[in-house]
């Protein structure tokens, strides 16, 4: 295989499974880019960008998780998000930069 075609490759398995674990957020949580919309309390001052930013921390910089964690988001389900694995975190992460512009795009309706 030439080695353009297994960077595509890679490159396909990872919007894949970005596209996966988005779906997983609307189809389990219902976390749909008109909830996001409607609910300003837990989006509306970009914490789905610090919730991707603060996933990838771990492998940047030392960070105090308690402060890391996105403005009135439940600590548990958060901490538990970021006692996951590296690969995880990264899909997680990119998951949730689509998820904010599905955000801005139902406020844009």
């Amino acid at each position: 295989m030439p080695a353009g075609a297994a960077i595509q490759n890679y490159m396909s398995s990872g919007i894949e499974l970005i596209a996966t674990e988005r779906l997983k957020q609307i189809d389990k949580h219902g976390f749909t880019g008109e909830h996001h919309a409607q609910h300003p309390e837990w989006y509306d001052k970009n914490q789905l960008i610090q919730a991707a930013v603060t996933l990838l921390l771990p492998e940047l910089m030392p960070h105090d998780l308690v402060s890391d964690i996105p403005e009135n988001w439940d600590y548990s389900w958060f901490t538990n998000l970021m006692e996951r694995p590296h690969e995880d975190r990264l899909v997680i992460a990119g998951a949730l930069i689509a998820t904010e512009l599905d955000r801005i795009n139902e406020l844009k309706k």
